[in-house]
């Protein structure tokens, strides 16, 4: 997974914090991230329909549904694209012992293994939420982490 997708869960964590929109800026600088490479993620998480945009003075990003409603999955996706880890070539099909395409009537030994994994991590993904995570957060970090987080986000002078 790229860099990209730890960048965009977090933000949508900390988005858990507040009501009010949080400006891009403001979010890549509690992360201490190039707020271009920032916006990068978050108009990705935008065209998933995860966050949106809020126009005007007081604007910023807002997650679009409930935290217990977006997976961990959707924001992989969204930041990665839907494509498996794991693309088969049909290696078997080469080289001097080359195995006939009539023969290939079923995926290899290692397609199997790896779609496998790909279900299971999808099924891992799919099963926690932005809502699970900030939970963890609070329990990690102590109750009423995420509500200073939220201060913080949305204070004038941080």
């Amino acid at each position: 997974m790229s860099g990209g997708v730890e960048w965009a869960l977090h933000c949508c964590v900390v988005l858990t914090s507040t009501e009010d929109p949080v400006p891009a800026a403001r979010l890549a600088q509690f992360h201490d991230v190039s707020p271009t490479y920032l916006a990068k993620q978050l108009q990705a998480l935008s065209r998933a329909g995860l966050v949106r945009s809020v126009q005007g003075k007081s604007g910023g990003y807002v997650l679009t549904r409930s935290p217990a409603s977006i997976t961990v999955l959707e924001v992989v996706e969204a930041i990665d694209g839907p494509d498996p880890a794991f693309v088969c070539t049909e290696i078997r099909q080469r080289g001097p012992m080359a195995t006939p395409r009539e023969a290939c009537t079923k995926p290899c030994p290692i397609s199997r293994t790896m779609a496998a994994a790909e279900s299971a991590r999808r099924d891992a993904l799919r099963s926690v939420t932005i809502a699970d995570l900030a939970a963890d957060v609070e329990s990690d970090s102590g109750e009423g982490t995420l509500t200073v987080v939220g201060g913080w986000l949305t204070s004038p002078d941080g």
